[in-house]
C-alpha cells in the first residue's frame, strides 16, 4: 500500500490529527472541478473525512471530490451509508456495485469497489471478472440472478418487468433485499455518471488492496 501523505499527488489539505492518518484532500481526486481546502469544510463534513480516513488508512478520492458541493455530499454519504447498513451483505452489495460499475465504464468504482470485492469476498479474481463480462463470473446461482437484474435495470430500464422481480423472490431474495439490489444498482449508476462527469481518480492504495 503506497503512503496516502506522500506528496506525489500534491494533497490539498491535512487535519492535523496525533491518532491516526490524517485527511489528506487530493487535488488530483477530480480533474474537472476544484478540490476544496480541508479547514474550509463545515464541521460534520470534516468528521465524516476523518472518520473515513481512519478506518481506511487514507482519504478516497470520492470524499475529496464530493466535497465540492457539501450539501450533495451530506446526501450523498448518507444513501450510501444506508445501503451499507441494509439487507444485503456487503459482499453482494459490491458485487453490484462492481458489476453496474462495468458496464458503465466508471474508472473510479471498477477500481474503488473492485478492491472492496476483493476485501469481502476473499476471491482476488472475481472484481476482474465482473467488470469484464459479469456472466463469467465464478458466483452463485442466486447471486448471477441478483447481477443479471441489476445489469439489466442499468442497461434497459425500458424493458424491465415485475417479472424480474419475481426472478429474485424465487432466486430466496426477500422483499427487503429485493429493494436493496435496485436501490443499490439505482445509487452507483448516478455514483458512476458524477465519476465520469468530474473524472474523479481512483487512489493507487485502491488498486492494490486485497490482491
Amino acid at each position: 500500500m503506497t503512503d496516502p501523505n506522500a506528496d506525489d499527488g500534491q494533497p490539498n489539505a491535512t487535519a492535523d490529527d496525533t491518532d491516526g492518518p490524517s485527511p489528506v484532500l487530493r487535488d488530483d481526486a477530480s480533474t474537472r472541478f476544484p478540490v476544496p481546502d480541508f479547514e474550509d469544510l463545515p464541521g460534520d463534513i470534516q468528521e465524516r473525512i476523518a472518520a473515513e480516513t481512519e478506518r481506511a488508512g487514507f482519504t478516497p478520492n470520492v470524499f475529496a471530490a464530493f466535497a465540492y458541493a457539501p450539501e450533495q455530499f451530506r446526501a450523498f454519504f448518507d444513501f450510501y451509508d444506508a445501503l451499507e447498513d441494509g439487507a444485503l451483505a456487503r459482499e453482494e452489495v459490491e458485487m453490484i456495485v462492481v458489476a453496474v460499475s462495468g458496464r458503465n465504464h466508471c474508472y473510479y468504482c471498477n477500481v474503488a469497489h473492485g478492491a472492496l470485492v476483493r476485501l469481502y469476498t476473499k476471491q482476488p479474481t472475481l472484481a476482474d471478472q465482473l467488470v469484464a463480462n459479469y456472466r463469467a463470473a465464478d458466483v452463485s446461482d442466486r447471486h448471477m440472478v441478483m447481477l443479471d437484474v441489476a445489469v439489466k435495470l442499468t442497461d434497459h430500464p425500458d424493458e424491465f418487468t415485475g417479472a424480474d422481480v419475481e426472478r429474485l423472490y424465487e432466486a430466496g431474495f426477500d422483499r427487503r433485499e429485493a429493494w436493496d439490489v435496485a436501490a443499490v444498482t439505482a445509487f452507483f449508476n448516478l455514483s458512476n455518471r458524477m465519476a465520469t462527469f468530474a473524472d474523479m481518480r481512483p487512489n493507487d492504495e485502491f488498486h492494490t488492496l486485497g490482491r
